[in-house]
């Protein structure tokens, strides 16, 4: 089962970056941990007192003082923000994978608001691939995947904030100098103020259905790589106090099997309160260790109730067929979960599978009645062990938490 398993993989071995199969080189190729990943990270409240506000505005500690809630996806957006790929990390994949994001955009540009951060060697070609549709940022970046580096949107008393995780390259696995300063910029240039979250985490390994209840790998956050010496209890408590959740539902998860430690957002996602769609191993997939950790996942999300009390419905969505889809790399992410809600759509892959790919669009047709289901190519992105959710973060529509 491909799930983030693909080119962005890279495991530590002996301190050192190890790229595994096909281009994984691309993510991680000449580059060391960042042994001081978590020193930028600020330590927690331990006795429950309100946290610091810094002179940039940012809060420090346990989360906002004033409360907080994170939205689910299916709210209105303000804007989706996106990155553009740079040919440092994507090589000789770089003007295929640039297609994608840009085929992206302009889609999510049909619905919303877009804007898209570039480098300010590569804000012009980024304007003429996007279209005037889309606005251009020149904001450094490393890579493209917004989710795990821009900041979380919150909804408090006191308006709308943005939660800075202190992304680490994914637990060290790779150097993200720039990427690592992009939740701040997103924030300054939306003139929101910024959360700084005292624990470590990406965007991709937290799932909410607005009401209460989040859904989380522990591998990808109960990991000494991320959040050393917490335990999964004080997380939990971090992260109820930071987005406004009451419930927590743990999955396993799979520690070292891939560079995001298992994000949840290729596996699991709520499609709305009380039902939970799932990536199921395509027909005739391997019984591995991915297949393993969906059958657990699956065990758990089926047998547990929501922050409202509701048991949770489980629907599967069967990931695409390689061999069906053309594709003989062994990095391609199949997954039809890592859609994007934007407002009035939702934004799903195509892999060529035409079975899968028609079965998907049904699926979350009738999962989110009312939206149009607007269905992109996105080859080369998938292949380099991502998909559309892990390229966007939205920025919902300001609203104060009802109290």
């Amino acid at each position: 089962m491909a799930v983030f398993s693909r080119s962005r993989r890279a495991v530590l071995a002996g301190g050192a970056v190890v790229a595994l199969a096909g281009v994984a080189a691309r993510s991680s190729a000449g580059r060391t941990p960042a042994a001081a990943a978590h020193a930028s990270t600020p330590a927690a409240s331990e006795d429950g007192s309100s946290p610091a506000v810094a002179a940039d505005g940012s809060t420090a500690g346990g989360g906002p003082a004033d409360g907080g809630r994170m939205s689910d996806e299916s709210v209105p957006h303000a804007r989706t923000f996106m990155a553009w790929p740079t040919r440092r990390i994507w090589g000789a994949d770089t003007r295929r994978v640039r297609a994608d994001i840009a085929r992206i955009a302009r889609t999510i540009a049909d619905y919303e608001p877009v804007t898209l951060l570039a480098g300010p060697l590569e804000a012009a070609a980024a304007r003429r691939a996007v279209g005037s549709r889309v606005h251009v940022l020149v904001q450094p970046v490393d890579d493209l995947w917004l989710r795990d580096t821009g900041p979380v949107f919150i909804d408090t008393d006191r308006g709308q904030a943005g939660v800075d995780f202190h992304f680490n390259g994914w637990g060290g696995k790779q150097q993200h100098r720039r990427d690592s300063r992009v939740a701040a910029a997103v924030l300054r240039h939306t003139g929101v103020r910024r959360i700084s979250a005292p624990l470590t985490a990406e965007g991709g390994s937290l799932e909410v259905d607005g009401r209460g209840t989040l859904l989380a790998t522990e591998s990808s956050l109960v990991n000494e790589n991320r959040n050393p010496g917490k335990s999964r209890d004080r997380i939990e408590r971090e992260l109820k106090a930071l987005l406004g959740v009451s419930k927590v539902i743990w999955v396993e998860g799979l520690k070292g099997a891939d560079i995001t430690d298992f994000h949840i957002d290729a596996l699991a996602r709520f499609a709305r309160p009380g039902t939970v769609v799932m990536s199921s191993p395509a027909e005739g997939a391997p019984d591995d260790k991915w297949r393993r950790a969906y059958q657990q996942a699956r065990h758990i999300i089926e047998r547990s109730t929501d922050a409202e009390g509701r048991k949770l419905r489980v629907v599967d969505i069967p990931e695409a067929d390689p061999g069906k889809a053309g594709v003989t790399s062994p990095d391609f992410l199949g997954s039809y979960v890592n859609y994007y809600v934007v407002n009035g759509a939702v934004i799903l892959p195509r892999f060529g599978d035409t079975e899968a790919d028609d079965r998907a669009a049904a699926t979350v047709g009738e999962l989110y009645p009312g939206r149009d289901i607007r269905q992109v190519d996105i080859g080369t992105l998938a292949t380099g062990g991502g998909g559309i959710h892990c390229a966007t973060q939205q920025q919902p529509e300001q609203r104060a938490v009802a109290r």
